[in-house]
């Protein structure tokens, strides 16, 4: 046996070697003795058997478990903080004892808007309590007299040690807990500077034993990484209850705020909101900020309607096609993928007859949003070839749909909800692919051309079809 293997046996017998304490004192002794050593009683040392190492023994428990059904759902009740974007990717409201991660890129508007989210929980007669981390007390109050939010009920506290923290929600005890942000809060026990994967995660648990044992909403604003992930150890998206994304181009007024994960409502909502000078504000409608407003057709535009989440949004996209005296033509795009609209270049050429290689082609949306998904992809080919043919589209057209390489206009989900927003919002005209209205709810009758709340809406099978229903035809 090796000298490794024969100290590892010995480590082993003695974990699991008896011992000897005194049941007045606690004095331990590795032998038996008729006196103990402390205390100077006599027949107080008994044996005790050590716990084997690696075994862990079974503790009473405090609280037995229960049925499922009599358990009181009371403590967990969801209430609305006031800001109907931000209920609204939640499920209605937070919950309370959840904690709710916000992340996103600097300069997003995070605090701006977790602010504004204190102020309006203040005002329904909650107690609010705010941790900044980053910015000094005096920093923070500029911002809420900015946008509006001073009151009474909504406590400030700049601070960056964990105890501390603890000490004011002792001292508070709030409804609510906002923490700007989890990153710059460190925790004396740990070591290692603020930030670094061992702070961020005893905060964090040390925060959610926290919210949990109190029934107090907690919101954490969280640091993403250059590749746009949230920051520190994995295990920190796992231990809160709702981890949500917060977007939006620096040089846009818009954003988003996304549910990546909900233990208490849907995944699959969107908030919008706009950021001005003046604070934030939830946008219910904002289809207004990715349309432009034509006096007069304007040959290379196009709109299609998106899916952010469950909700449909009307997007503009905008498309200049010019000559060229390069050999290798521009192509630029903006909000949309390069790749994608290469493709959707080499389809309208090949496919569709559309001279295109000697042509400068710039391509872009309005109001600085990004399309990704494939349903846009008829709406930029109608638009580049309507600016290539110097035809405009008629007006109140909306273009729903795939192009695949071979030219066929394939179907996409949520074409309902889709044609459902163009109606309300007043389009007159839809072109979508054949198949779309099958199976559609009462209100939504097949065929083609079948007016429905004041949409006419025609199916194509291919781009040559769509050119033809859009621009009249696709003569260069």
């Amino acid at each position: 046996m090796s000298s490794a293997s024969k100290r590892a046996s010995g480590t082993s017998a003695r974990a699991q070697r008896p011992g000897f304490r005194c049941t007045e004192c606690g004095w331990t002794s590795a032998r038996w003795v008729g006196r103990c050593g402390e205390c100077q009683e006599w027949g107080t040392v008994s044996e005790v058997g050590a716990t084997p190492a690696g075994v862990t023994r079974a503790r009473a428990v405090d609280e037995p478990a229960r049925p499922i059904a009599q358990v009181d759902a009371r403590a967990a009740t969801t209430w609305p903080t006031g800001v109907g974007e931000f209920d609204r990717v939640l499920g209605g409201g937070v919950v309370s004892g959840a904690v709710v991660l916000v992340a996103g890129e600097p300069g997003a508007g995070k605090s701006t808007l977790l602010l504004d989210v204190a102020a309006r929980a203040a005002h329904s007669g909650r107690t609010v309590l705010y941790i900044t981390g980053e910015e000094s007390a005096a920093q923070v109050r500029l911002r809420a007299e900015r946008i509006g939010a001073l009151h009474p009920a909504l406590f400030l506290a700049a601070q960056t040690d964990l105890a501390t923290v603890l000490g004011h929600i002792e001292a508070q005890e709030p409804d609510l807990l906002i923490v700007d942000s989890v990153q710059t809060i460190a925790s004396e026990s740990v070591e290692g500077a603020a930030g670094n994967v061992s702070q961020v995660r005893e905060v964090t648990a040390c925060l959610i034993r926290a919210a949990k044992a109190r029934g107090m909403a907690t919101l954490l604003v969280g640091h993403v990484t250059k590749d746009g992930g949230i920051a520190g150890p994995r295990v920190l998206e796992h231990l809160v209850d709702v981890v949500c994304q917060f977007e939006g181009d620096r040089h846009s007024r818009l954003r988003l705020l996304r549910s990546v994960k909900n233990r208490y409502g849907p995944t699959d909502e969107v908030g919008c909101f706009d950021l001005t000078d003046t604070g934030i504000k939830g946008l219910a409608d904002p289809s207004g900020l990715f349309l432009t407003r034509h006096a007069e057709p304007v040959p290379g535009t196009c709109l299609t309607v998106t899916l952010e989440g469950r909700r449909p949004l009307v997007t503009e996209v905008q498309a200049l096609v010019a000559p060229t005296a390069l050999s290798n033509p521009r192509r630029a795009t903006s909000g949309l993928d390069s790749s994608r609209v290469a493709m959707i270049l080499a389809v309208l050429e090949r496919r569709a007859g559309l001279r295109l290689s000697n042509k400068d082609t710039y391509i872009a949306t309005v109001g600085g949003v990004k399309l990704a998904e494939p349903a846009s992809d008829l709406a930029v080919a109608l638009a580049i070839a309507g600016a290539g043919l110097d035809r405009a589209l008629a007006p109140g057209t909306v273009a729903v749909g795939e192009v695949g390489l071979a030219g066929e206009v394939r179907p996409v989900s949520g074409v309902v909800r889709r044609l459902s927003e163009a109606a309300r919002l007043g389009f007159r005209t839809a072109i979508v692919p054949a198949g779309s209205l099958d199976g559609a709810p009462e209100g939504f009758a097949d065929g083609d051309g079948t007016p429905q709340g004041g949409l006419l809406i025609h199916e194509v099978t291919d781009v040559h079809r769509a050119l033809d229903r859009a621009v009249g035809g696709r003569t260069a």
